[in-house]
Formats: C-alpha cells, structure tokens, sequence
C-alpha cells in the first residue's frame, strides 16, 4: 500500500515540476526586451533604460523602479 502512495507522490511531484517550468516558460516568452535602433525599452513605462542598468543587468527588461513594483 505504501508503495502506491509513494508513486502516487513521485506522479504528483513530476506534474507539479512539470506546470512550473511550463509557466517559467511562458512568464520568460512573454518578457522580451523591446529594442529599437540599440536602444532598450522598459516593459513597464516604456522609457529608454539606462545604460547603466543594463551594464548593472543585460538581461533586464524593466528600468529599476518598474523591476520594483513588478516584484
């Protein structure tokens, strides 16, 4: 009995990992960098970022107050 509990966990553990990373899949598709003419774009306001916070972050996609109230 305890052995069907225990796939039972395993089963739902791997559907589990499998939803988040299908999620963290979509949340990543869905936050591209706008850039236009070299210049990037918060997702958030729209404005220009920074040179210095995309030295700070390459991979950011929201100027630091935008980052802030996103998280």
């Amino acid at each position: 009995m305890s052995d069907q509990f225990d796939r039972a966990s395993e089963l739902e553990q791997r559907y589990r990992d499998d939803a988040l990373a299908t999620q963290q899949r979509k949340s990543h598709q869905s936050e591209q960098a706008y850039e236009q003419g070299g210049v990037r774009y918060c997702l958030g306001c729209h404005c220009a970022m920074s040179t210095a916070r995309l030295v700070a972050n390459p991979q950011a996609v929201r100027c630091v107050p935008c980052q802030q109230q996103h998280e």
